[in-house]
């Protein structure tokens, strides 16, 4: 009998009403967020869609194809990404940014686990928060949560908060670095800062273009801080592989799906993908493909991801949103200010400022 209502139910509700709907708003939502980089498109999509769940109550038929946008269009586009990723040309340019990048991470994460225990805050949103904020905000999220079974409202508050730092990051980086005294005449030392300090690739840019324009730098700042913003995003890669081991071996212990729950069942196949996909793309350039040849597919993947938030969006109460959001974003601030602190730190242990 419950086999036979849930066929008919994906026969009432097929998915490409929902993903079509997505896909609409999302248009408008990634046009936007070209014209405002420093909110992008992402966050604009979440705040479209939140609001739309607040003008329509009943979604009905169109529930399947959101949830299967907010899960599967993320995992496809976290794929996508890793045709953005040339690994030789990250080995060659990010290793200077690799102690500053290894220890930042480190910091938000121990701050994540601790301060978010402390303050009560449930294990999964402090999880998201810290590694959306030491890895590559978005991005690591919508990595993080299919594998650690994060829900549309805990991927909602996470990116909201890493969306709030972002925005001061860009706003007030600039006149930050010239505060603490970094060289004005190379865009090396405030290209690190701003690619460890700022959480999202968005703002990363938008922080490291404003530099180059004060002190007339091309683009110097820029190329250096997107560098080292693509070398903090590998630590997709084991951050995620490890967080699948932690919750499927958490899963046996509990006895969670009659205790079947492995490492193998659990592994997120999508960060295999993702590797694949940057490998390709680092064979292909060094056999003489120009990097411009995959800018189409990361361009995809980013509208991927606005689609995918936009269905965040819609399974989001966002009164319930922000009654709740006070601890998250306590605990988003304490992650930001550690990794700023820790950043400075090691650059001027390394002396590159």
């Amino acid at each position: 009998m419950n086999e036979s209502t849930e066929t008919l139910t994906k026969k009432t509700n097929p998915k490409w009403k929902g993903f079509l709907f997505c896909l609409v708003v999302a248009i408008p939502c990634w046009f936007v967020g070209t014209l405002i980089p420093v909110v992008g498109g992402p966050i604009i999509g979440i705040l479209v869609g939140m609001v739309i769940t607040l003008l329509l109550k009943n979604k009905g038929n169109l529930n399947s194809g959101i949830s299967f946008t907010s899960k599967y269009v993320l995992q496809g586009a976290v794929v996508l990404l890793g045709f953005g990723l040339n690994l030789n040309a990250i080995a060659q340019t990010g290793l200077e940014s690799l102690p500053i990048i290894i220890t930042t991470i480190a910091t938000s994460l121990i701050i994540a686990a601790i301060v978010g225990k402390i303050m009560k805050v449930p294990v999964k949103s402090a999880t998201l928060v810290g590694v959306g904020s030491s890895i590559c905000g978005g991005s690591a999220i919508a990595a993080t949560a299919p594998v650690i079974n994060a829900n549309d409202k805990e991927v909602a508050q996470s990116i909201s908060v890493i969306f709030f730092f972002n925005l001061i990051a860009a706003l007030a980086f600039p006149a930050l670095g010239t505060a603490l005294g970094f060289d004005t005449t190379s865009g090396n030392a405030f290209g690190i800062f701003a690619g460890t300090a700022v959480n999202d690739t968005s703002s990363v840019t938008a922080t490291a273009a404003t530099w180059d324009s004060l002190y007339g730098l091309g683009t110097e700042t820029l190329n250096k801080a997107v560098t080292v913003k693509l070398t903090r995003t590998l630590a997709i890669i084991p951050i995620t592989l490890v967080l699948a081991f932690y919750y499927a071996r958490k899963a046996k212990r509990n006895g969670e799906a009659g205790s079947k729950a492995s490492f193998r069942k659990m592994f997120p196949m999508f960060i295999l993908y993702f590797v694949l996909a940057s490998l390709v793309t680092t064979i292909a350039t060094g056999a003489g493909v120009p990097t411009e040849f995959f800018a189409p597919i990361s361009t995809v993947s980013k509208f991927m991801i606005v689609m995918a938030m936009v269905a965040v969006g819609l399974n989001t109460n966002v009164v319930e949103l922000v009654r709740t959001g006070g601890k998250p974003l306590a605990l988003g601030a304490c992650c930001w200010a550690g990794i700023i602190v820790m950043s400075l730190l090691v650059q001027k242990l390394l002396c590159i400022w």
